[in-house]
């Protein structure tokens, strides 16, 4: 069996992949109408992200469920109650996104939006309140499986919550590149 900490330092990696996603995928969009559209590696990156976007919002939920999977029943971490509403938004995804991508749908996809923002909301305030445990609320935790337990930390930002943001936020901008690939791609 594979060890946990190694586990967990995998998954940071991929949260760290997660994030450059994110970051290039702003850049792309600020830069949108002020750049030579057709031409230059930004062009290119916006044309891939356009064409496989769902493909690849579908791998990062796969890969977000697996993962949560892995930690609940592998490593017996307890998820909270902030886990597995996260976990609800989450779910849904895996399972919606690699149809809509094997269908080729493009238009409309962006209602995956709605979700994927519940649950980026909902990791930021669990993020917080992992930081700071005096924010968490009564009704949020309970003593069993209190959601101020870090059971992941590393290089010093990444938890759990941290990384379904990241996959979150990555789902995201990669439906949204792929629900404008109309725009994109000719």
């Amino acid at each position: 069996m594979i060890d946990v900490e190694v586990m967990a330092r995998f998954f940071a990696l991929l949260t760290i992949v997660a994030n450059l996603v994110i970051i290039v995928s702003v850049l792309l969009f600020m830069t949108k109408g002020r750049t030579a559209y057709g031409t230059g590696f930004g062009s290119q990156i916006r044309q891939l992200f356009a064409q496989y976007g769902l493909w690849l919002a579908a791998a990062v939920a796969i890969t977000c469920t697996l993962g949560s999977l892995y930690l609940s029943e592998v490593a017996n971490f307890v998820p909270c109650r902030l886990c597995w509403y996260q976990r609800f938004a989450m779910y849904p995804l895996a399972i919606a996104l690699p149809f809509l991508a094997y269908a080729g749908a493009r238009k409309g996809v962006r209602w995956v939006v709605l979700p994927a923002s519940i649950g980026a909301s909902i990791s930021v305030y669990h993020y917080l309140i992992e930081r700071f445990p005096d924010l968490a609320s009564s009704a949020s935790c309970d003593a069993s499986a209190p959601c101020t337990v870090v059971w992941i930390w590393q290089f010093h930002f990444i938890s759990i919550p941290f990384m379904a943001l990241s996959g979150f936020l990555a789902i995201i901008c990669l439906t949204l590149f792929a629900d404008g690939q109309k725009e994109v791609v000719s």
